[in-house]
């Protein structure tokens, strides 16, 4: 069982129904001011207005709630409200909420730097304080080819990256996106020329892997990984092994490995970081969403000791050249030293391991049914994937009806509850997911 209050369960529209918009959604007179994300504007559906969370629950503008699913975007890993959190952050905002990092620091973000480089495998003790992931991702491929140039090798400037996978929005980050199927293919023309390979799954694809890494090793500044699973590529699941390839032969022709947990630390794989199934440790680490626990942006990028020192010189110019106006923002920082105390004093991997079983039992009878293609489960990730890409839009109305928040995309309709989410409220999430799926055959 999962660990958790039980909380009555929100009432609910008649699923069968499917209306156009069973809950209601804002109708602010301002609401055209505002530009919504990966949404296209004309004719979309008016959002739904959220007053408060509590748990792992969405409270509307007209009171009914909805169980999330998604954890809001993978972040909220203890649920959402978590009263030790809270309590750091409101005593951080009485003494420091904001200050300067150029030439100041700060308590908070040298107690999380020090509890992260300790957490971290091998000697990932350097860190780089960012506002989000995707630039958590930009200051890697920064420190990748920056490091390149101050040991005086030239030409070093791009990135071998993997298909279907996914790591941001900004430039650099776009670039090492998938290519052809992922959501930037459209800036195809503007985006700096990285060099792609499969994920080595079988012996002939670790060998084109070699030899691509051979090939272009002269122009190659580091290779980028999701490790263990592609998230906004698809929910792609690879075994610890694959990992272990990836950063052997990165290793073998003498390449940075960067590893982007973004979406896979701090429990989502059902350890604080997935790199530790693989046994590895990368050059360069990228982590946010769950690293406040859900509560506010930040982001860091943790070097090695050998990427750090590349940096370290007589010239000015060999520093990194990066500083966010809210680098180590002292509340952001406040937040995710108490998420990690929570990661120490509660249950969490615990609480991963049981979710994982449950995921795997509810969604293993939708395995076998013709309209689906695969069931994925690994930690606290579960994802159906269909044969065809379903009426998105439909289906989202679907879960709205029964009182659920999941966002499926492409082919795949996935959960990544809250690791703390109550037993009846995952129950609730199942049920939705398997009559949903079941109700999109027809």
């Amino acid at each position: 069982m999962i660990p958790g209050p039980v909380r009555s369960i929100a009432p609910r529209l008649d699923p069968g129904s499917a209306p156009a918009h069973p809950l209601r959604v804002m109708d602010s007179p301002h609401i055209q001011h505002l530009w919504r994300p990966y949404t296209q504007m004309r004719g979309a559906a008016p959002p739904l207005e959220a007053v408060r969370t509590h748990g792992s629950r969405i409270v509307l503008s007209d009171g009914r709630e909805l169980i999330d699913g998604i954890a809001s975007w993978w972040t909220a890993a203890h649920g959402y409200n978590h009263p030790h959190i809270r309590a750091a952050v409101a005593a951080q905002l009485e003494a420091m909420p904001h200050v300067m990092f150029g030439g100041f620091t700060h308590a908070p973000a040298e107690r999380l730097a020090a509890r992260l480089a300790a957490l971290l495998p091998g000697d990932l003790d350097h860190v780089f304080f960012t506002d989000s992931g995707s630039v958590a991702v930009e200051v890697a491929l920064k420190m990748a080819v920056q490091m390149w140039i101050n040991r005086g090798v030239a030409g070093r400037t791009r990135i071998l990256a993997f298909r279907e996978g996914y790591h941001g929005d900004t430039l650099g980050a776009m670039s090492v996106c998938d290519p052809d199927e992922g959501m930037h293919r459209r800036f195809g023309a503007y985006l700096p020329t990285q060099v792609f390979c499969d994920l080595p799954r079988t012996a002939a694809q670790a060998a084109a892997l070699d030899a691509t890494l051979a090939a272009e090793r002269e122009s190659l500044a580091a290779v980028i990984v999701e490790p263990l699973v592609q998230g906004a590529g698809g929910m792609r699941m690879h075994p610890p092994e694959v990992l272990a390839t990836v950063a052997r032969l990165a290793a073998h022709h003498g390449l940075p490995l960067i590893a982007d947990e973004i979406f896979t630390g701090f429990g989502r794989t059902g350890t604080l970081f997935a790199c530790e199934q693989a046994g590895i440790v990368p050059d360069i680490l990228c982590l946010s969403k769950a690293l406040t626990g859900g509560t506010m942006a930040l982001a860091a990028t943790v070097a090695t000791r050998a990427v750090f020192e590349s940096f370290l010189s007589d010239d000015p110019a060999a520093a990194l050249m990066h500083g966010p106006t809210f680098m180590a923002n002292p509340l952001a920082c406040a937040a995710a030293d108490a998420s990690l105390d929570l990661f120490a004093r509660e249950p969490r991997l615990a609480q991963a391991a049981a979710l994982a079983a449950a995921l795997a039992d509810g969604l293993e009878p939708l395995r076998g049914l013709p309209h689906v293609a695969d069931i994925r489960v690994l930690g606290a990730i579960g994802a159906v994937q269909f044969r065809e890409a379903p009426d998105l839009a439909d289906l989202k109305r679907r879960f709205l009806a029964r009182g659920t928040w999941v966002r499926p995309f492409g082919d795949i309709v996935y959960l990544t509850p809250a690791l703390t989410i109550a037993p009846q409220d995952l129950a609730e999430l199942l049920d939705a997911m398997r009559a949903v799926v079941r109700e999109t055959a027809a």
